[in-house]
């Protein structure tokens, strides 16, 4: 069993074939499937899909940072509202993005930081979207991180030193996707010098598309395209990296 610890599959991209696209995955062996939130209005949604298929797909909930504007205190609290009083596997996607945007570079660090103590305090998972944005995270997280708070840098793409100052926090993983099959990314010559154990699987459908399908929307069932890649860097069968890199998303999500 593969699992796909970061798939939007409850956006508009799949309006049309959701259910297939769901069943489709599963009948590959990605028989789990991991939804992170990302505004206000994609929590029906997602919700919805985590009800129509409640032993594959587990839903997060937290405020993405692209969705950090004027109004994002009012909602942060609606975020707040569901985390609390719903089931969630992890407090997500959170995190920091200064690629398209740094107009709200503070309230991005703000809210991040008050998601981060609302994990701890219920026991959850943190899943971190960082872009061009490293060092602020690591800035807050050296702060308050903790033997409580554990969590993914998912869709990892960074250094051997960053990956190394994320698995110094000790109850982190890096979360590969559909990037290391890109040639020009170079991420594997990054991964070869990480320990297998440290890294989940993920695809971030409908985005970022692993070789042969770059430039077509994204799918769960991809991951196993992502699986074949580490076998090539690992030099071991698919069969470890399958079983490995489950046992780390067991490990740290707690799904049933």
């Amino acid at each position: 069993m593969f699992v796909d610890t970061h798939t939007h599959l409850f956006v508009d991209a799949f309006d049309e074939d959701r259910t297939e696209i769901v069943q489709k995955a599963i009948s590959s062996g990605v028989e789990k499937m991991l939804l992170p939130n990302i505004d206000i209005d994609t929590i029906d949604a997602m919700n919805e899909l985590a009800k129509s298929f409640p032993s594959n797909c587990f839903a997060m909930m937290g405020l993405h940072p692209g969705s950090i504007k004027e109004d994002w205190q009012d909602r942060l609290e609606i975020i707040r509202k569901h985390l609390f009083t719903g089931d969630y596997v992890a407090v997500g996607e959170i995190g920091m993005d200064l690629y398209w945007d740094k107009t709200f570079v503070k309230e991005q660090a703000e809210a991040f930081r008050m998601q981060v103590e609302w994990a701890k305090e219920l026991k959850l998972p943190i899943v971190i979207h960082a872009r061009e944005a490293f060092e602020p995270i690591f800035e807050i997280l050296d702060e308050i991180n903790d033997d409580s708070l554990t969590g993914v840098f998912h869709c990892f793409t960074g250094t051997l030193e960053q990956a190394n100052h994320v698995l110094a926090y000790g109850g982190f993983k890096l979360g590969i996707g559909g990037v290391l099959t890109y040639k020009k990314a170079e991420l594997d010559k990054v991964l070869e010098q990480v320990d297998l154990k440290h890294l989940i699987l993920e695809t971030d459908s409908p985005y970022l598309p692993p070789v042969p399908y770059r430039g077509k929307r994204n799918e769960s069932s991809y991951i196993l395209h992502i699986a074949e890649k580490l076998t090539e860097v690992y030099n071991v069968p698919l069969s470890k990296i399958e079983e490995m890199t489950t046992a780390s998303a067991r490990e740290l999500f707690q799904f049933s």
